[in-house]
């Protein structure tokens, strides 16, 4: 009978732990920022993509930190009345492997990088914006960011 109560009481505490483990882990996301999103859009080619969103009014002044757009994370650099987000491709690229029966002849193999699971569950179309107030960070989803060309100038041809 102890023993019993010992293992309820244990999974008890488990659950209660993994209840409040999960409430600090999500992200809330904000129905309204303190700024007014302008126009955002976003540029891609072979090796990279720029997210672009512009500000209409910030009367806070507030920086927007991160971008989360097609699965990865970049930090927004503040340029031109503009913030951009710089994504990198990952360019597949062959690595010399060692395949042997011997397992110490394998050991300089370096594991494959997984890509990071994004906090968010977002359409094409999508982005999260990060930002920070009073000290704490807050999340916005910005809707339809749509593609545009990417121009080329004439002495890159």
């Amino acid at each position: 009978m102890k023993t019993l109560k010992k293992t309820i009481t244990f999974l008890l505490i488990l659950f209660i732990m993994v209840s409040f483990y999960n409430c600090s882990s999500a992200k809330m996301l904000q129905n309204e920022p303190l700024f007014e999103i302008g126009e955002a859009y976003y540029q891609a080619s072979n090796s990279d993509i720029h997210v672009y969103i512009s500000i209409k009014s910030n009367p806070n002044n507030i920086l927007l930190d991160s971008v989360y757009f097609k699965g990865k994370q970049a930090k927004l650099e503040h340029e031109n009345n503009l913030f951009v987000g710089r994504f990198k491709s990952s360019i597949i690229q062959k690595q010399d492997i060692i395949m042997s029966n011997e397992p110490y002849a394998e050991y300089g193999n370096k594991t494959p990088k997984l890509p990071e699971k994004l906090p968010f569950e977002l359409k094409e179309s999508e982005c999260v914006v990060s930002y920070i107030d009073d000290n704490s960070i807050k999340y916005f989803k910005i809707k339809n960011v749509v593609q545009k060309e990417l121009l080329t100038s004439p002495d890159s041809q």
